[in-house]
């Protein structure tokens, strides 16, 4: 069965908007995508410098154990009175009390262990040093589990110096649950730092590089940009670069990765930094994409450090560094660092970013110091402002308005959403001006990576396309996740410590990036039927007062009908609710109550709210089905910073809008939620809070854009069908001569359950069908299936 066919009108010679580097990757290290993925280090705790400020569960020796065997006795210690540098003081001492068949250590790795594959080679390094049996062998292996050795090489340790030695070992099986053993015979003590093994075949054959089958998906994204290091781990920090816990610094990551600190991650793990700045910029070049760097503004808004205005200095310093850094001649300060690091041409940065989904004024005070600093010495530099983590709501207008202000060149938007919302707002940026900051959305994504997830945002990718005179950049996130060790999903790419695939949400977004096109055409259709709209019905249903993580009481509650003026009063009703841990651990938690339900379209909630004790503050749940689709007004939610209405369908929520407000406990506030239709207005104290609009989605008959590749002449139409039916249509190329025989190609993402994915097991079960084919004069008919992405690519 297919719909009424209609036509698709291509006018081929009626240029848009360029469409420059719009589509690209983002960059962060959580879910372990650096150590234990991107980087291809195998080593895990390789310095001994993991700690409890990085995860409550880690010391130095996490991931090592003692290895005696053959009666051999020995004592495994971590000491720091002769460090190797400054910089990682840790290092394992291993005391031989017994030589017997060898003692030492042994490294699990990452995941299930230490991968390796037969015929390849793996390069060892370590430093070390001993005092005594200076000429006995220290031997090298990867080994099995039980013991079997799949590779092994021999040093002698000579000195009772640090030292830097190395070798080479050839796996003589495939085992991806291997240790690395270091074991000596002799007297005295081994010294142990740095300990190091990676694949000699990394991607592109760098040393210090990355993870070969990582990287290759990357790269076969094709994308016109990347964005590192993050993401919230870029502030997350205390203001002291020399601090474990420090914000991200960029300084700190170049140079000899053993004199690279070890960093506390604030997704609760140690981060290396042996992926650095100059490697980043070496992947960005390798792989043909712009680096987008982002920096500290000087603010951490998850703790409130801020640095005084009058010692911004040697942070706006960084900033202006780290652009000579990439772009300086060799004969400046930055540039000759960079060219001593092997790479004396510059990078070509053209991007920088100030913030990370900062929010409140602080940082939008410091923001303006970096702005001009950077625009006085690079005029042509594009700076980033930041409009925070919210789709809209008084932090993301103060982001905006901050960008207005300044100049701008782009805007940093951050939200993940469900599916639902992503459809709804199909024409978010129909109304942006082509004479302000154009948008960056440099993290987006729906709630999940199934099939359905990944249609919900080409449709919205679509969306992007056809807005780009005000949409400059986008890029989906998170990018990478390690599947044992998941801060934070969807993802776009998952891995183990052998294997990889892209989801169907990577499919959609290669799509995109390899059939970007350089201009819009213009696109029209006609003949459809009408927009499928989900029936438009008010916000009703169940009402229900709650809390979170908190003790609250909740009195003096009223509905009062908007149209009709009828009240409905609950003069003897409260409720004493309490959810916080000691409640929890007394098993005496209540979260909800529900007050009432309610059929009526245009009604105001009236009720007083008081903390009576913990961290945050209130939730009103209301227009509630079931606890998987409704709407929620929570206030004082995140570190009790924040007043927001969101959205759940089907379970997977969305931030309508979003302002600051803080609770203080022992405080009654009068609080009221208007409801008319489905827009929303609420109030604390009298005082106008939000005002937003919960939009259902109108799933149109199809959702379409073109463009132009410069470099080919070829004409894109990109076309995505989220009817459960077929679309047929007539496609016309108008402005193409109408006679001859011309090729085409056309990619195809159909077929699939709505609720499909990827898997280890099929990495490819949703992955775009090629085809060729060919047609007569300008103009051709095709059926678009049921739940459907096509891109035709026309000679």
């Amino acid at each position: 069965m297919s719909k009424k066919q209609g036509k698709l009108t291509i006018h081929t010679t009626q240029q848009g908007a360029e469409l420059g580097d719009l589509f690209g990757i983002f960059f962060e290290d959580l879910n372990h995508a650096a150590d234990g993925g991107l980087y291809a280090e195998l080593v895990r705790n390789r310095s001994f410098e993991f700690d409890p400020i990085d995860h409550r569960d880690f010391h130095a020796l996490t991931a090592w154990e003692k290895v005696e065997r053959g009666g051999g006795r020995a004592e495994l210690s971590i000491e720091d009175s002769q460090p190797m540098n400054v910089r990682n003081k840790h290092y394992a001492v291993v005391a031989i009390h017994e030589a017997g068949d060898g003692v030492g250590i042994m490294n699990m790795g990452f995941n299930t262990g230490i991968p390796v594959r037969a015929g390849e080679n793996y390069r060892f390094s370590f430093y070390a040093r001993r005092d005594e049996s200076l000429n006995e062998p220290v031997r090298i292996a990867i080994e099995s589990k039980t013991g079997i050795v799949h590779g092994e090489a021999v040093v002698v340790v000579d000195s009772a110096e640090w030292k830097r030695y190395e070798a080479e070992m050839t796996a003589d099986e495939t085992n991806f649950s291997s240790r690395l053993t270091i074991v000596t015979g002799g007297t005295g003590k081994l010294y142990v730092d740095m300990v190091s093994l990676f694949p000699v075949l990394t991607y592109q054959g760098r040393t210090n590089g990355l993870r070969e089958d990582i990287a290759t998906l990357l790269a076969e994204l094709k994308p016109k940009f990347m964005r590192f290091p993050g993401g919230c781990l870029v502030h997350d920090g205390s203001l002291n670069p020399d601090d474990r816990n420090s914000m991200y610094r960029w300084k700190n990551t170049i140079g000899p990765v053993e004199q690279r600190p070890s960093r506390r991650n604030n997704w609760s793990y140690n981060q290396t930094l042996g992926l650095g700045y100059y490697e980043y910029f070496l992947f960005c070049e390798d792989i043909g994409a712009k680096p987008i760097p982002i920096l500290p503004g000087g603010y951490d808004p998850h703790h409130k450090r801020i640095v005084p205005i009058d010692e911004l200095g040697p942070w706006i310093d960084d900033a202006l560094d780290l652009i000579e850094f990439a772009n300086g001649d060799p004969s400046t300060e930055w540039g000759s660092i960079r060219a001593e690091l092997g790479h004396p041409e510059p990078f070509g940065l053209e991007y920088i970013g100030i913030g990370n989904e900062e929010v409140g004024e602080p940082f939008f005070e410091r923001y303006t110091y970096f702005h001009r600093a950077i625009k006085a010495k690079y005029p042509a530099m594009k700076i980033i402002n930041s409009s925070g983590p919210f789709a809209a709501g008084g932090e993301y207008e103060r982001g905006w308005q901050s960008a207005r202000e300044n100049g701008s060149d782009l805007v940093d938007e951050h939200y993940y959403q469900s599916p639902e919302w992503f459809l709804a707002n199909f024409d978010r940026y129909d109304g942006f001006k082509a004479d302000e900051p154009k948008v960056f959305l440099g993290e987006y994504a729906s709630w999940g990576n199934t099939y359905y997830n990944a249609l919900a945002e080409a449709s919205f990718m679509i969306g992007l396309e056809r807005n780009a005179h005000a949409v400059g950049l986008a890029c989906y996130a998170p990018m990478l996740c390690n599947v044992d060790y998941v801060n934070w999903k969807p993802d776009l790419i998952w891995f183990n410590n052998h294997e990889v695939f892209g989801t169907a949400n990577y499919y959609v977004q290669k799509l995109f990036m390899h059939h970007q096109g350089d201009r819009l055409l213009r696109i029209e259709a006609s003949g459809f039927e009408e927009p499928l709209s989900v029936e438009t019905k008010p916000i009703n249903g169940a009402i229900e007062l709650g809390t979170d993580a908190s003790s609250v009481l909740y009195s003096n509650v009223k509905i009062v009908n908007n149209d009709t003026g009828e009240e409905r009063t609950f003069a003897d009703w409260t409720a004493e609710l309490s959810d916080t841990e000691e409640a929890r651990q007394e098993g005496k938690a209540k979260r909800f109550e529900r007050l009432c339900e309610t059929a009526w379209s245009n009604y105001t909630l009236h009720m007083s709210a008081k903390r009576t004790g913990g961290p945050r503050g209130f939730v009103v749940a209301f227009g509630q089905a079931d606890d998987n689709n409704k709407l929620f007004w929570e206030i004082s939610g995140w570190q009790n910073q924040d007043s927001a209405i969101s959205s759940r369908v089907n379970g997977r929520g969305s931030c309508l809008t979003q302002s600051l407000f803080t609770v203080e406990t022992g405080v009654a506030y009068e609080l009221a939620l208007e409801v008319s239709g489905r827009k929303i207005r609420a109030f604390i104290n009298g005082e106008l809070m939000h005002e937003t609009e919960d939009r259902l989605a109108v799933i149109r008959p199809l959702y379409y854009s073109s463009s132009v590749d410069g470099a080919t002449g070829d004409t894109i139409v990109k076309v995505v069908n989220m009817q459960g039916v077929g679309v047929s249509s007539h496609i016309e190329l108008e402005g193409l001569p109408t006679v001859g025989r011309r090729r085409a190609e056309s990619y195809e993402m159909s077929g699939h359950s709505l609720e499909d994915e990827n898997s280890f097991e099929q990495p490819r079960k949703i992955a775009p069908v090629e085809r060729e084919f060919s047609f007569d004069g300008n103009e051709f008919a095709h059926e678009f299936p049921p739940y459907s992405l096509t891109v035709f690519r026309i000679s």
